[in-house]
């Protein structure tokens, strides 16, 4: 071992901590100062209710933690509003001659296109003025928009 280059060891060091309670232990700093002990600490006090909060981390954790609910609610209520079953025909933008041709049938929103497709393609061919290629754009659109088609939709009608 070389000489002189480890620090002093002092064998009587004083540890006090904020609550007020002091031991002797060895350290290379002949005072220590700490903010929470085995006396005061809740783990070890069974305090759990009681949180010690330096500098302000726990509400800034639970400021993060409401933000990330407020998201995912945000997110989820987006969602939800993007499948809604009472979305208006225009905004799928099929174009001027389908919609017209569904709206003149009386299919105004994505629901009604949605029940009359669960009884196959062939009810929503048979309204007049909506063809096949209006039928696949459709479809096409509601899937990008996240809509669940029936099964009955996915059937191929001549």
């Amino acid at each position: 071992m070389k000489k002189g280059i480890h620090p002093t060891f002092y064998t009587d060091a004083v540890v006090t901590c904020a609550c007020g309670n002091t031991w002797t232990t060895g350290s290379t700093r002949k005072t220590i100062h700490t903010e929470v002990c085995s006396r005061c600490h809740p783990f070890y006090t069974g305090e759990q209710a009681r949180i010690v909060d330096t500098e302000g981390q726990v509400d800034r954790f639970y400021r993060k933690l409401q933000a990330r609910q407020s998201y995912v609610d945000q997110k989820k209520s987006r969602e939800e509003a993007r499948t809604s079953l009472e979305r208006p025909l225009v905004e799928l933008n099929l174009g001027t001659r389908p919609t017209e041709a569904l709206a003149k049938a009386g299919l105004t929103n994505v629901g009604h296109v949605l029940a009359l497709l669960e009884k196959g393609e062939s009810a929503l061919l048979s309204v007049e003025g909506f063809g096949r290629k209006s039928l696949i754009d459709l479809k096409k659109a509601l899937r990008n928009l996240g809509y669940q088609l029936p099964a009955a939709a996915d059937e191929v009608a001549v």
